[in-house]
């Protein structure tokens, strides 16, 4: 059997199919079905957080943060070394996105480098909390009170890190998760944002609902609601949180074990209950990790380039700058196989060929 970065954990099949009963048996399927609701208190409970909404998905989480804010132009503060979403909520909202390299220990934007990027058209940051590290978070804020900006958190790596004794998630004006069927945690598909003012939270949840309640239409909206289908596959799911997390922190400490001095990994993070959402590693360049990839596929095990390419290179975008950090990380790093049930075996057998 191939294997792959990741593998979608599944909760007992009996389970899902008694939630997926009472849907046919109740006839709602969307529209904050009975499950969406139950999904969405009980994601308000575990974050810590009071305004929580379920969404399609996490890109369209963005792109509903970055309306709901009133950022429909200008410039956006963001990070190179993501995933190609975050860049494309900003150019699907009509915004221009403004790249700041990256520091090298966790990958995340560097504060540093932020407040010299910042111009009379910035209305927000959008940073990264980069394979569920943390940004510097008292940093970011202090800049964005400073300057005046808003911040959305691209927060999708980070559903069960917790940070200062705070859900990572529930830092920023919103931040936004992701509930991918890659994710350490999943609905199938699904997304949601997390607000903290109030006002803002009521304006999200009309634009993810076509800006309408009822028969009373009180602005442009899109069709973002979920369905009961994927709430039930995450109200399975959450039950199994505390025993997901647990089996991808054994299998990353076995690796750690093994690779130990032998490739570079992400610094290890002060006040940080870490998820194990990934097991990135550095390589010393990227001929040494396209051999690796090589000695790989040929036992069938696919790790992934993970992000590839530096976003700031995207041939599409009209203004680039250069990101010596993120395109030098981009090129070397990899994300290793990690998900509940892989073998130990399997574990020593890749770190063999590494």
């Amino acid at each position: 059997m191939s294997i792959y970065v990741t593998r979608p954990f599944l909760p007992p099949k009996e389970e899902f199919l008694k939630k997926v009963s009472d849907i046919f048996d109740r006839g709602i399927l969307t529209n904050q079905g009975p499950n969406v609701q139950e999904f969405e208190q009980t994601m308000r409970k575990f974050l810590g957080i009071e305004h929580f909404h379920y969404v399609t998905n996490g890109t369209i989480a963005l792109q509903l943060a970055l309306h709901a804010l009133g950022i429909t132009e200008g410039e956006v503060i963001t990070t190179p070394f993501s995933y190609v979403a975050t860049v494309s909520s900003i150019l699907w909202e009509r915004c221009t996105p403004v790249f700041v390299d990256i520091e090298p220990k966790n990958f995340t934007i560097d504060v540093s480098k932020i407040e010299e990027a910042i111009t009379p058209r910035t209305k927000a940051i959008m940073p990264v909390h980069v394979f569920g590290y943390a940004c510097d978070v008292d940093a970011i804020e202090s800049i964005a009170k400073k300057h005046d900006l808003k911040v959305i958190y691209d927060a999708a790596h980070t559903f069960g890190s917790f940070y200062k004794g705070r859900a990572l998630c529930s830092y920023g004006d919103i931040s936004t998760l992701s509930f991918h069927a890659t994710k350490l945690f999943h609905t199938i598909e699904g997304g949601g944002c997390l607000v903290q003012d109030k006002d803002v939270s009521d304006k999200l949840n009309l634009l993810r609902r076509f800006g309408h309640e009822g028969d009373s239409h009180y602005m442009l909206g899109i069709n973002a609601k979920q369905d009961e289908f994927n709430a039930a596959m995450g109200l399975c799911n959450f039950r199994y949180l505390k025993e997901i997390i647990a089996e991808r922190k054994k299998i990353s400490e076995l690796y750690n074990s093994l690779l130990i001095k032998k490739i570079e990994r992400p610094k290890e993070q002060r006040n940080l209950e870490y998820n194990y959402a990934y097991y990135p590693v550095l390589f010393e360049s990227e001929n040494e990790l396209l051999a690796a990839f090589d000695r790989l596929r040929k036992m069938d095990i696919y790790p992934r380039r993970y992000f590839y390419p530096s976003l700031n290179k995207l041939h599409y975008l009209k203004v680039k700058n250069n990101n010596p950090i993120s395109e030098d990380i981009s090129s070397r790093i990899a994300c290793l196989p990690l998900f509940v049930g892989m073998k130990e075996e399997t574990v020593k057998a890749i770190c063999s060929r590494l």
